[in-house]
């Protein structure tokens, strides 16, 4: 938005195209609503730039969208194609997170918009739910063709195609109001005489192709008798008048339209008949409506689709205590901030959204009650107020102490706990996990006590988590094919959930299918993930209860969240056991056996982590000595065990043909580098000499080796050493020497047995010199055993351990 020099408000460039091509849009499909979103300064998020047909502010939880998250707009703009959503069922099962926000029955086009090559945004039409129809070929090409013409609008701007900032609001033209005309005429009372323009014999269904008409008998032939009758008497009354005056009232025009006559000017003046100047208003059917609506005893007012009160009767300004003049004008969410209340917000955002209905209870202050009744339409939505008194006190579905919820806010407040939900299965891993965050959170939600989760696996459905039901119930169901004729199955194949209200109703339409002694409601939902079937989840509630349509559509969004959650555990399981099967594989199974040293090895995986990492240890014979190996690749997972495995089997390659361990340092760092994993790794190499106990080591950015001599003494150990592996190509690693007594003790570890969350890695380090050093003389394998058991019992333990320590044996008298 600029400013002329006269200080008024005119749009740039960039916004005109951008409101204009909403308009377009949004009358060439149909719709009620619709908006641009553009690339913002921020990479990787777009801004709504300008939002026609809905109130801003009920839409500001999408105002911003990141292009990775799996909504409609962000999977357009990736992926540089439509998106087309005829209906909810549509888009709860390709876009639950869309329908768990807005859970309302409405159709949804999205077109990327492209400046050449580049996309920059994307075109949205809102519009209503189809029940069913797929968005039909005619407007896909007309949101396409209007996209294309936006990107080349965009690019034929100065200014680079980013927004900063809030949406621009735009009001669409509206589809049932008429445009307003006035007629102008003149009126000699004395000799019935008149002069009229062209609007005023247009207005009254006269023509100006006609000859003029010269007379008010011609001029009002076409009225109704009694409008006719009421004008001339009006003229009469005007015509005896000696003072200046204005009279107005209302005619039926000849096709039904309701008019305003406005007469205005002198009666009688110095003996003459005077002359009367009129002025005819159509206005459509806006003057009758308000009489009707003031004369029903309920409080109506209506607001237009952006959200701009437009109308009050006299019933809400008693009802609400305010006066149309307060009220009229003003956004409904100032006028009344009682409705401001988040989950009214949601009502409302549901009448502008479906074409259907919306009642509800709300709370306008602490002692009156409201039922609300929001009536939409195509301009705008009419809202009746009736008092009530307060509600009766319901007790929250399934609630043991049968705790009672005393507001519709308290209630919805039950509704909204999912939210809960997709919170907490973005922090589940395992399939296990999801399962228990689902008993855990959608059970209490909606008053359930049964839950049972099904996965498909080829074409069949096993049970992998129950609570509640009878032991052994579900065993039956256990391994059932994809034919089976039970709702579990069918929910699955047919994508649609099934909801019964009673067993009775269940019995009926599966004749013979085995029940539990339950009295209850069943719902069945498919667990369906990027169209793809994962399996079923079957809630069960001790007595028979109804569904409302918003926990129907819920639970239905909410399945589609559980289906992805278990999908994705389900390949993480999958990586998980490859990568410990690669592990396994890679780690050594047993070591060498040396006369005059011991070795030994342990591993420990992390606590917050499942999945394995790249820590590793290895004891290689070589030619000449014996070579003790530890190390850690970055990061966790297949891709970090199989480089672990490769630079493992690199060392393990250097040391045997006999490199020197600077060599072997170096060799493997070029190694890494020519692989280019994306990753890079620790180590440590120490080569020593079982008959003399001298000892070369050298560091690759590895933790410090710590020494127990014979006679107690512990020491961490001081390595040069140089940068970590996969880094520099020119990297050096210097060695240093020294020498194990007899009984000494060596100890490499990585870091994970020495850091801690919150704490210095030095205090790590101290602790585990301290405990090296009291273990004094106790063998080998218990002196690993109790650091490791240390190590397990801290709770909080984010990285793997690995930990090896070779002895050198004291000579044998």
């Amino acid at each position: 938005m600029t400013w002329s020099p006269d200080g008024s408000r005119t749009p740039d460039g960039l916004s005109l195209v951008l409101a204009q091509a909403v308009v377009s849009a949004v009358d060439a499909v149909g719709g009620y609503a619709g908006g641009v979103y553009l690339r913002s300064r921020t990479p990787g998020l777009l801004l709504m730039s300008v939002l026609a047909g809905l109130p801003g502010p009920l839409l500001r939880p999408w105002w911003r969208m990141h292009v990775n998250r799996p909504f409609p707009v962000a999977e357009a703009y990736r992926s540089n194609r439509p998106v087309y959503l005829g209906d909810a069922e549509d888009a709860m099962r390709r876009f639950p997170q869309l329908m768990a926000g807005l859970p309302f029955p409405f159709g949804s086009l999205y077109a990327p918009v492209s400046d050449g090559a580049t996309p920059v945004g994307v075109l949205v039409v809102l519009r209503y739910a189809t029940r069913g129809v797929p968005v039909g070929g005619a407007d896909r090409r007309r949101m396409e063709a209007l996209a294309a013409r936006l990107g080349t609008d965009i690019a034929a701007q100065d200014a680079p195609a980013l927004w900063d900032g809030d949406p621009l609001l735009v009001r669409l033209p509206t589809r049932t109001a008429r445009p307003l005309r006035v007629g102008h005429f003149e009126w000699d009372t004395g000799t019935g005489a008149v002069t009229a323009d062209d609007d005023t014999h247009e207005i009254l269904g006269l023509g100006t192709d006609d000859t003029p008409v010269r007379s008010m008998e011609a001029l009002t032939a076409r009225l109704l008798s009694e409008d006719l009758y009421g004008l001339w008497a009006l003229g009469s009354r005007a015509a005896r008048s000696a003072e200046p005056h204005v009279r107005r009232m209302r005619l039926w025009g000849p096709d039904g339209r309701p008019l305003v006559l406005e007469l205005s000017g002198h009666g009688e003046h110095d003996g003459r008949a005077g002359r009367l100047s009129g002025v005819l208003f159509d206005r459509g059917a806006g003057p009758a409506v308000p009489d009707a609506a003031d004369r029903i005893p309920r409080a109506l007012l209506s607001h237009d689709r952006l959200g701009r009160i437009t109308y009050v009767n006299r019933g809400a300004e008693e009802i609400l205590g305010h006066s149309r003049a307060e009220l009229t004008g003003r956004p409904l969410g100032e006028a009344l901030p009682w409705l401001a209340n988040p989950s009214y917000e949601d009502h409302h955002r549901a009448a502008l959204f479906s074409d259907d209905p919306v009642h509800f209870l709300a709370r306008r202050t602490p002692t009156q009650w409201l039922s609300v009744a929001m009536f939409p339409g195509h301009d705008g939505v009419t809202i009746a107020l009736t008092p009530s008194g307060r509600p009766g006190r319901t007790p929250e579905p399934g609630s043991p102490q049968g705790e009672e919820l005393g507001s519709p806010a308290d209630r919805s407040a039950v509704l909204y706990r999912p939210v809960a939900l997709a919170i907490a299965l973005t922090e589940a891993v395992t399939a296990r996990q999801v399962s228990a965050v689902v008993t855990e959170e959608l059970l209490p939600a909606f008053g359930g006590r049964q839950l049972a989760i099904y996965l498909q696996n080829e074409g069949r459905l096993y049970l992998a988590w129950e609570t509640g039901f009878p032991r052994g119930f579900l065993d039956r169901f256990d391994g059932v094919g994809l034919d089976t004729h039970i709702p579990g199955v069918e929910t699955l194949t047919t994508g649609r959930p099934l909801f019964f209200e009673s067993m009775e109703l269940l019995g009926e339409a599966y004749p013979g299918i085995p029940m539990d002694t339950s009295v209850g409601a069943r719902a069945f939902l498919p667990l369906i993930a990027s169209g793809r079937p994962v399996g079923s989840c079957i809630l069960g509630f001790d007595q028979p209860r109804g569904f409302s349509p918003e926990e129907r559509t819920v639970l239905t969004a909410l399945a589609g969240l559980i289906a992805q959650a278990l999908q994705r555990a389900q390949r993480y399981d999958t990586e998980a056991a490859l990568a410990r099967g690669l592990q396994d594989a890679l780690l050594p199974h047993r070591l060498p056996v040396v006369d005059q040293v011991e070795t030994v090895g342990r591993y420990l995986s992390g606590t917050q982590d499942i999945e394995i990492g790249g820590d590793w240890y290895d004891v290689i014979e070589t030619g000449s000595g014996l070579a003790l190996v530890i190390g850690d690749v970055q990061g966790h997972g297949v891709a970090a065990a199989a480089t672990m495995g490769q630079i493992r089997s690199a060392v393990r390659a250097f040391a045997l043909i006999g490199h020197a361990p600077q060599e072997i340092m170096s060799a493997t760092n070029r190694l890494l580098i020519g692989l280019d994993p994306g990753q890079f790794a620790s180590c440590c190499y120490v080569l020593l000499d079982p008959d003399t106990g001298a000892t070369l080591a050298v560091r690759a950015g590895h933790p410090q080796p710590v020494l127990r001599h014979a006679d107690g003494r512990t020491e961490v150990l001081d390595l040069p050493g140089g940068v970590v592996l996969g880094v520099d190509p020119d990297a050096s690693y210097p060695v240093t020497e020294l020498r194990l007594g007899p009984g000494a003790v060596l100890a490499l570890f990585t870091d994970g047995l020495v850091e801690k969350a919150g704490t210095d890695i030095d205090e790590g380090i101290e602790r585990l010199r301290s405990t090296l050093a009291a273990v004094g003389h106790m063998p080998l394998a218990e002196s690993a055993d109790r650091i490791i058991g240390q190590a397990r019992q801290a709770e909080d333990r984010p990285d793997d351990i690995a930990l090896l320590m070779a002895a050198r044996r004291p000579p044998s008298r």
